[in-house]
């Protein structure tokens, strides 16, 4: 809309395309709500390690881990949605009180999904 060139419009329907084909490969079930919440997980994960490796050329290391962080929670929550491995209408909201920012180890119910996604998904395993 900034330069007011359509060649740019067609571009980014293509790219639309393009990520609507690779996610009904990964996205079994298409219900309009799994869909979206996928489809943003994964946006927002990687906009998480986009911003993180920004951070840590900066030489801004903790930001730049606590983004990485972030992102592999969302990763995990994506993996966890399409498993099927939690009913979603099962998911309540975390009272604010359950929160610590103290806490060094990642425990509750993002711990728990995080280290069963590395043991699910795991890259280096041939």
């Amino acid at each position: 809309a900034k330069t007011g060139k359509e060649k740019y419009f067609d571009l980014l329907n293509q790219a639309r395309q393009i990520r609507k084909d690779l996610l009904k490969k990964i996205i079994k079930e298409t219900e309009g709500e799994s869909w979206c919440l996928s489809k943003h997980l994964l946006a927002a994960t990687m906009r998480l390690i986009e911003v993180g490796t920004k951070y840590f050329q900066e030489g801004k290391k903790e930001e730049a881990q606590d983004l990485f962080s972030k992102a592999y929670d969302l990763y995990s929550l994506f993996w966890v949605l399409n498993l099927k491995l939690i009913d979603v209408g099962e998911v309540k909201k975390i009272d604010d009180n359950q929160l610590n920012i103290h806490d060094t180890k990642k425990s509750g119910f993002l711990g728990k999904i995080g280290e069963l996604i590395k043991k699910i998904i795991d890259c280096c395993i041939e």
